[in-house]
């Protein structure tokens, strides 16, 4: 039986145990908001973004989390940490139920914390967490990016990867007009209809110069070979070391660590690094919610009136 101490030492045949989740982002789109605390911890309905993230991993199997940081990003730590005076006085009170929640993310996963130091791009993120994956296939996980829970993505492209000994990125197709905002894929078809297989990648593509209309989204089952990639990937776009550089460059020799294949996903995302997408993502969740759905959307229907 494996126990944590052995993961170091297991070949990375076995599923994926471990998450990176780049959060050391200054989050400039939602300031002044964001000037004091990380855009991961901004609350989507009643939780922080980064919680439902965390909860995705979990809900896949993953049980060990390494958070890349910035400065000023204690909040997130704080956030997945015990806090005991609030959880005695709230036991005093007999309020169970928030009690319950505030232990809740405590108790999801083994989470640690390394710092990023230079932002240097995605790349040098997920370089970061070297030493702490090792020789294991690992999952990155955006915090911009929430999939719906009753949409599973992530258990998909665990699945892909292992049956077929492959990166697996995630995929959506998204409007022509927007693909500049994301890294795009050139695919081709398998025997599964949800799976393709990368030729090539080009990050942030002019609409004219886009070989498709398939994005990459938030979310990768990356191999080990991906460190010696990304350490020997100069700068790209931004001046920073691109992520979709190096799987550009898996994709283009599978002699490395076989083929990237691509995961078309279209079930429900929320991109909350948008403010106005912000916005819709706090909305629609709620709407889903029992204890908030039938009255916010009593409260929109008479909202909406008003501008007839």
């Amino acid at each position: 039986m494996l126990v944590p101490s052995d993961r170091k030492n297991r070949p990375h045949a076995f599923l994926p145990h471990q998450a990176v989740i780049p959060a050391a982002g200054l989050g400039t789109r939602f300031l002044p908001a964001t000037k004091a605390m990380p855009k991961e911890m901004l609350p989507v309905v009643d939780k922080p973004a980064i919680q439902y993230v965390v909860e995705e991993a979990v809900a896949a199997g993953i049980d060990d989390i390494v958070m890349i940081i910035g400065r000023n990003k204690n909040a997130l730590a704080n956030h997945f940490d015990r806090v005991t005076e609030l959880e005695h006085t709230l036991e005093r009170k007999g309020d169970h139920d928030k009690l319950a929640r505030v232990v809740e993310p405590s108790a999801l996963a083994d989470i640690h914390f390394v710092r990023q130091g230079d932002p240097k791009g995605l790349g040098h993120a997920v370089l970061r967490a070297r030493k702490h994956v090792g020789n294991e296939t690992f999952a990155v996980m955006l915090g911009d990016d929430l999939i719906d829970a009753r949409d599973p993505l992530l258990s998909r492209m665990i699945e892909v990867s292992q049956n077929r000994s492959a990166t697996v990125i995630a995929l959506m197709e998204v409007e022509p007009s927007q693909i500049h905002l994301y890294g795009c894929a050139d695919v081709e078809t398998t025997d599964e209809p949800d799976v393709v297989r990368v030729n090539a990648l080009v990050e942030k593509p002019a609409a004219d110069e886009a070989p498709s209309n398939l994005a990459i989204i938030g979310r990768y089952v990356l191999k080990p070979e991906i460190f010696e990639v990304l350490a020997q990937t100069a700068p790209g776009k931004g001046g920073e070391i691109q992520l979709t550089d190096a799987l550009e460059e898996l994709a283009a020799d599978e002699s490395i660590a076989g083929p990237v294949l691509g995961v078309i996903f279209s079930g429900r995302r929320y991109d909350t690094g948008d403010r106005l997408d912000y916005l819709k993502s706090n909305v629609l969740l709620a709407l889903d919610r029992d204890d908030l759905g039938p009255e916010l959307k009593t409260w929109m229907q008479e909202l909406t009136a008003t501008f007839d």
